[in-house]
């Protein structure tokens, strides 16, 4: 394989006042595969460089008008990706020096050999194709990145923009000059936005490769809401030298989910009245108040009082989670004796505990402090925890609550010792509508809403639940609430 050989034609220029340099040069390399065209002095190279490509220009230093130097200035002006040679005598050794510091790629002195010539040329060639492999690639690249959808922003290790594909500058509405070497707070963008920058970019090399933040700007109509991920990069040695961040307008979803709860919330307001009217006119026939009823009636009765109720509490908990993702939830806050709060919800739940010869146990820090939260979310939450530890155990056993303080958080524990949950179901608990299907608990009624509006709530108070599970041995519901949500009694 001759050293030329590629997949184009390499094509040559030697540009020298010398006709035997010109002619050996064309010699050598034609032999080689190039296409070598010459010019006799530095203003007819010029001329040539301005009429067509060339993959790589020989240039004598020393030459009458215009000289080898002003001809690496022109191309280096006009064709930056064009490989340059300069050819010198030992003479202007220093000159050629001077030339690589202005960007020729080698030099040659005088005289050569054919093997000399041969090799330079020919790493000037491999270097040209790198050159021409790494433009091709980044302008796929930048191809690729401007036909996104997704805003993609890229920033150096000084947060300045290096890449803004255009979905980005639609996203911030920016019609202004380039945003390349900008800085992020520069932009119209908030405050969000470089503070994810400013993580990422002080992430050490162990830590998460990314962070996930959904974020909004703007008012009124004119409001979008953004999935936005960013992530550093970094060099061979796990340096940060830049982070970037890709946005998924997410608006749309966020209209069609208020929407769906918008539909949620209307419908279980229509039918909850007429629900109510019902189990209250059963009830009364229950109750014997419109005539004697027999037993298979009360018994029908029964069964659909029992489906009504189950009714009755989906629609109360699809209200409550609706109530939660408008956000009135964390607009009605208050301050709340928490200890109070665990003792009236215990002394509660023990009757229903009882009636399966099950019990109660309740251990508090003394003094507990008091919680800035939702006093009817609290409820929700321990009404929720307490109620499965009931259903969810056989008959006599015990459901621990305990609560304490402990690394700046609010710690609120419930615990049984009953069925437990399978492995496999631990991570889907928490979602609407799911509920764990074994032989000890597909007799148990529920909505599948209990836990989804637990995790709700807790996270409403920017709080955090978490799950435990043995099979046969039992299930511990832990939440905790932020000191900061703490206000001193």
């Amino acid at each position: 394989m001759t050293p030329f050989e590629s997949t184009e034609q390499a094509k040559i220029l030697v540009v020298d006042d010398e006709s035997r340099i010109r002619d050996a040069c064309t010699l050598v390399l034609s032999e080689q595969g190039a296409e070598v065209a010459t010019a006799v002095d530095g203003d007819q190279g010029v001329a040539m460089i301005q009429r067509e490509h060339f993959d790589v220009i020989l240039v004598d230093l020393m030459m009458p008008g215009l000289s080898g130097m002003e001809v690496l200035s022109f191309v280096r002006e006009k064709h930056p990706h064009t490989v340059v040679i300069v050819i010198t005598g030992y003479a202007t050794l220093e000159h050629s020096i001077e030339a690589m510091k202005k960007g020729a790629f080698d030099f040659i002195p005088k005289p050569f050999t054919p093997d000399q010539l041969r090799t330079v040329v020919a790493k000037a060639i491999r270097y040209n194709r790198a050159l021409q492999d790494i433009a091709d690639t980044n302008s796929r690249l930048k191809t690729l990145v401007n036909s996104l959808i997704d805003g993609v922003l890229v920033l150096d290790r000084d947060r300045r923009v290096v890449l803004a594909n255009p979905a980005f500058l639609h996203m911030i509405d920016y019609h202004g000059e380039s945003v390349i070497g900008q800085r992020i707070d520069e932009l119209p963008v908030g405050d969000t936005l470089p503070s994810m920058i400013d993580e990422a970019l002080g992430m050490d090399s162990d830590a998460l490769t990314e962070l996930v933040e959904e974020l909004s700007w703007g008012e009124g109509e004119q409001k979008r809401f953004f999935r936005t991920k960013c992530t550093p990069f970094r060099n061979r040695t796990r340096v940060n030298i830049g982070a970037i961040m890709v946005l998924n307008d997410i608006t749309a979803l966020k209209e069609l989910d208020q929407l769906k709860s918008d539909f949620v919330s209307l419908v279980c307001h229509e039918v909850r009245s007429p629900m109510n009217s019902l189990m209250m006119q059963m009830q009364v026939l229950l109750d014997g108040l419109a005539g004697e009823v027999t037993e298979k009636q009360r018994e029908i009765l029964s069964r659909a009082m029992a489906k009504m109720g189950g009714l009755s509490d989906m629609v109360s908990e699809l209200l409550d989670l609706s109530r939660i993702e408008s956000g009135l939830i964390t607009r009605e806050k208050e301050q709340l004796d928490f200890a109070a709060l665990l003792n009236d919800q215990v002394t509660f739940h023990r009757p229903g505990a009882a009636e399966r010869q099950s019990s109660i146990e309740l251990h508090v820090d003394s003094p507990l402090p008091w919680v800035f939260a939702n006093k009817r979310g609290m409820e929700e939450v321990l009404t929720n925890l307490i109620t499965n530890g009931i259903k969810y155990s056989p008959g006599g056993s015990t459901i621990d609550v305990t609560c304490r303080v402990e690394n700046e958080y609010l710690h609120t524990t419930v615990a049984d010792n009953g069925y437990g949950i399978p492995a496999e179901d631990l991570e889907r608990i928490f979602n609407r509508f799911y509920r764990v299907k074994d032989e000890n608990t597909r007799t148990q009624q529920g909505t599948g809403l209990g836990l989804a509006l637990v995790k709700s709530i807790v996270e409403s108070h920017h709080g955090i639940v978490k799950v435990d599970s043995t099979l046969g041995k039992g299930t511990t519901f832990t939440f905790l609430i932020p000191l900061n949500e703490i206000v001193s009694a």
